[in-house]
C-alpha cells in the first residue's frame, strides 16, 4: 500500500493535512488549537500521539498557530524553512529541523520534497510526498504557478490543489482594496481559473485523487468552483472538494510500480 492522506480541515479559519504511510503518520500544518485538533483527528480514528512529525508549509496562522502548542505537548518534532522559523515566534519545540535549501528529507519511509511557491510569506513552501512508489502533491497558498511548481506538481498520483476564489466574487466581496489585491496578486492565493489552466497544461488523467481546497467561503462558492473543474472532474477517478469544518476523510494512492 502507498501513501493515505485526511484532512482535519481546510480553509482561512485553520488547516491541518495528515499523511499516513502505514503506522507513520505526518501533520502538515495546524492552525487549530489543541483541543480541536485532538477532536479533528478522533473523527480519522487517531490522535496527536500518533503523529511522527509536524511540517509546516509557512507562518500565517491559519496554518501556524497551532504547531507550536501541540508539538510541546506530544513531544513532536517539527520541519520548516529558516524563513517560516524567523518569521514568527513559536516558542521552544521538543526538536527543530530547518529545512535547508528546499533539498528532500525522510520522516520514518516518507519522502518529502519541499517546492518554493510565490506566497506572501517569508519562505513558503509546498510539498511533493513519496513512499513506495505512489505520490502525493499538496499545492495550496500560491498567487501564480511557477515552470519551477509545474515541474514537481505535474506527475503526482494525487493532489490537493488551491482553488481559494472566484475573480469576480472577490472583486466584489466585503474584502477592502488592500485584501483584495493581495489575494488575487501574484503572491496571494489561485483562482478557481488558475487552478483549472494548471491542471490543464501539466495533465490530470494520472490522477487518483484530485482535491480541491482552500476554497474561499467569502470570495468562493461550491457551484463556481465545480463549474470551474468540471472537465477535469468528470476525468479524475476521484475528485472531492474539501470544506473548512469537515476537511475529508481518507483517501489511499495507490502504488505504480
Amino acid at each position: 500500500m502507498g501513501l493515505r492522506f485526511a484532512s482535519l480541515g481546510s480553509g482561512s479559519k485553520g488547516n491541518g493535512t495528515v499523511v499516513a504511510s502505514g503506522d507513520h503518520f505526518l501533520l502538515v500544518d495546524c492552525g487549530f488549537t489543541i483541543k480541536e485538533t485532538e477532536r479533528r483527528m478522533a473523527r480519522l480514528g487517531m490522535s496527536p500521539a500518533d503523529i511522527s512529525a509536524i511540517v509546516v508549509t509557512h507562518e500565517h496562522s491559519d496554518h501556524l498557530s497551532g504547531v507550536g502548542p501541540l508539538a510541546r505537548r506530544y513531544g513532536l518534532p517539527v520541519y520548516l524553512t529558516p524563513g517560516t522559523f524567523k518569521a514568527r515566534d513559536i516558542g521552544k519545540l521538543p526538536e527543530l529541523h530547518l529545512i535547508e535549501g528546499h533539498q528532500p528529507f525522510v520522516v520514518a519511509d516518507i519522502e518529502v520534497t519541499p517546492v518554493a511557491v510565490p506566497h506572501d510569506a517569508r519562505e513558503a513552501a509546498q510539498f511533493v510526498f513519496r513512499c513506495r512508489g505512489s505520490s502525493l502533491g499538496l499545492l495550496t497558498d500560491l498567487g501564480t504557478i511557477t515552470p519551477h511548481v509545474e515541474a514537481h506538481f505535474g506527475d503526482c498520483d494525487a493532489l490537493v490543489l488551491e482553488a481559494n476564489h472566484d475573480p469576480l466574487m472577490l472583486a466584489q466581496g466585503p474584502y477592502p482594496p488592500s485584501l483584495k489585491r493581495r489575494v488575487g496578486g501574484a503572491y496571494g492565493h489561485l483562482s478557481n481559473q488558475q487552478a483549472a489552466g494548471f491542471l490543464q497544461r501539466v495533465g490530470y488523467e494520472q490522477l487518483q485523487h484530485l482535491v480541491v481546497a482552500h476554497i474561499s467561503e467569502k470570495n468562493n462558492s461550491l457551484a463556481l468552483a465545480k463549474e470551474a473543474l468540471a472537465e477535469v472532474a468528470e476525468t479524475v477517478e476521484s475528485c472531492i472538494f474539501a470544506c473548512q469544518q469537515e476537511g475529508f476523510d481518507w483517501l489511499t494512492v495507490e502504488s505504480r510500480s
